[in-house]
């Protein structure tokens, strides 16, 4: 991954854009610190489309005796009784 200031990355706009397309981010860097991330659109697209932790509960397939019921013994006893 490229990194560049950001005044060189204003100069070279064209190139920066044109590397990015090609699959090749650029970190765009200010006073020393990391800003931002010059990415393609698709993939800004793809990245976008992750789905949350949530989502992913919610989407689970499984039937209710899939997962273990663990309401009568906090985690930490569960933890320590598989040692």
């Amino acid at each position: 991954m490229n990194e560049m200031q950001l005044k060189d990355a204003k100069a070279k706009l064209s190139a920066v854009v044109d590397r990015a397309v090609a699959g090749e981010p650029t970190v765009i860097t200010r006073h020393g610190r990391k800003e931002a991330v010059l990415v393609s659109f698709d993939e800004w697209q793809r990245i976008a489309k992750v789905p949350s932790f949530a989502e992913l509960l919610l989407a689970f397939p499984g039937e209710p005796g899939d997962i273990p019921d663990r309401s009568r013994k906090p985690a930490r006893a569960l933890r320590d009784a598989s040692r």
